[in-house]
């Protein structure tokens, strides 16, 4: 029962910020809801940002990493995430000065290309917003289960429905105000609770002497057991996160909502914010291999490591540390879902002119599509046997097909539509299932080949139609 009241006062606090500090009056502008009226300060946006970009990997995948493959697994998990939204920042930029009245990637795809392209688009953006949904129910519900006694659906269910009520309220804003109340929570319970458990644990010449992993053996990036690090989780995690926010509508999103001097500067300070946070945690799980420490699960060592070095009611406040990491990507894939739902869609079917009208029924098309999201988030969550790190390689290797497409886009005038459309679909039908058998039956060439080749293959193949095309 304590878990429960544990989830409903989390919940019911950050509820209460929102309310209070959005100052959303159930105005049914579509400008309100979707982008926040295009006036989202830097300095929120860049809390907003890292909140969002702090999936589930980096709280847990960063400390599993550090005890397990050392410095070298950490390294190659937090230099491509925030390197990647540095790169993003310049293309924010772009697509807003290119799109100054956009709402989504693929609104944008439909002005420059065609419905077609549009389709694949929202294919790969609405099928990452369900999949990272998934996985912090999946990250979120093991923790929260494990600690409360809890039966784990019934923790996805409770987890899925914090969010859902002041994001239905209040749309964007909603979402960024709760990304900064949940930022403050991570950097206050880390700087409280990690140099603590540094402390009892024999102090930062135990974690220093587990940089090189539980085993002491991945001490070089491209060499021994660095080596394999690098071919099996380097290279299609780098391509899978280079490839994030350029995948991710939740990103496209808030490049339309920032006030128009502030987009690229907020990014670069999002990165910032951002990096903080794993690298604070894997001190974790260096202090767990320098100890000797062995987990029951080494996807929990954080939390295990805690839990045997400091009192047993320090697991209150960092699972609160968690929960925010978790709900605030949670309520920005429901503001992503409702941008494509409320714009996209309520476009087809009631066409362009109804853009600027406060059209109650922008709101209906968001909101039911966030109860879909919720639905589709759940069940995905409670498939058996389904793990954390495959969900994140597998949908960081969807959202790779679209990468070279876009960039391509945003950096060309003349582009050929058959060679986006052509590419795209190549690089999901051969790239996708190449990769996804490769992880199951754990064949290293097939996983690479299958990255590259997602990510590869669409850019190619757009280049080389849109030459042609300009030949003739």
């Amino acid at each position: 029962m304590g878990g429960v009241w544990l989830l409903l006062g989390y919940a019911a606090v950050v509820t209460a910020v929102v309310w209070f500090f959005s100052k959303y009056r159930g105005s049914s502008s579509k400008n309100q809801f979707l982008v926040a009226n295009r006036e989202v300060p830097m300095v929120p946006a860049a809390l907003s940002i890292a909140a969002t970009w702090i999936w589930a990997p980096a709280l847990f995948v960063s400390a599993e990493k550090a005890f397990t493959q050392g410095w070298v697994g950490l390294f190659w998990f937090l230099v491509p995430n925030v390197f990647c939204l540095i790169l993003f920042s310049f293309f924010a930029a772009r697509i807003r000065d290119l799109f100054p009245q956009g709402f989504t990637l693929s609104g944008y795809m439909r002005e420059r290309y065609s419905r077609r392209v549009q389709n694949l688009y929202l294919l790969a953006l609405a099928g990452l917003a369900t999949c990272s949904f998934a996985v912090q129910l999946l990250a979120g519900g093991k923790i929260i289960a494990t600690i409360s006694g809890l039966p784990y659906f019934w923790v996805t269910v409770m987890l899925a429905a914090i969010p859902v009520g002041y994001t239905m309220y209040s749309g964007l804003k909603g979402s960024v105000v709760s990304d900064f109340f949940q930022m403050l929570v991570i950097f206050g319970v880390g700087a409280l609770i990690i140099p603590w458990a540094v402390s009892e644990g024999g102090g930062w010449e135990v974690v220093a002497k587990g940089f090189s992993g539980k085993t002491g053996t991945f001490t070089d990036l491209f060499s021994g057991d660095g080596w394999n690090v690098f071919l099996t989780f380097g290279i299609p995690v780098t391509i899978g996160l280079l490839s994030g926010p350029f995948g991710d509508q939740s990103f496209w999103q808030r490049s339309f909502a920032i006030k128009k001097g502030s987009v690229k500067g907020a990014f670069v300070l999002g990165a910032f914010f951002f990096g903080i946070v794993p690298l604070s945690i894997a001190m974790l799980g260096f202090l767990a291999a320098g100890m000797g420490f062995v987990p029951g699960n080494a996807s929990q060592v954080n939390l295990e490591v805690i839990l045997k070095l400091l009192p047993g009611w320090v697991a209150i406040p960092f699972v609160y540390l968690l929960l925010s990491g978790l709900v605030s990507t949670l309520d920005s894939n429901l503001s992503s879902i409702s941008s494509l739902a409320g714009h996209d869609l309520h476009e087809r079917k009631n066409g362009s002119t109804a853009e600027w009208k406060d059209d109650p029924n922008v709101m209906r098309y968001s909101r039911i599509a966030m109860a879909v999201l919720v639905v589709g988030g759940i069940a995905i969550a409670n498939i058996p046997g389904l793990t954390i790190l495959y969900l994140f390689l597998f949908y960081g290797t969807l959202r790779a097909s679209t990468l070279l497409p876009t960039v391509i886009t945003l950096l060309k005038r003349e582009v050929n539509e058959k060679g986006v459309f052509y590419g795209i679909l190549t690089s999901m039908l051969v790239g996708l299932p190449i990769f996804a058998y490769g992880n199951l039956n754990k064949i290293t060439g097939l996983i690479i080949a299958g990255s590259l080749f997602t990510v590869l293959a669409s850019g190619i193949i757009t280049l080389i139609a849109s030459r042609t095309d300009r030949q003739k």
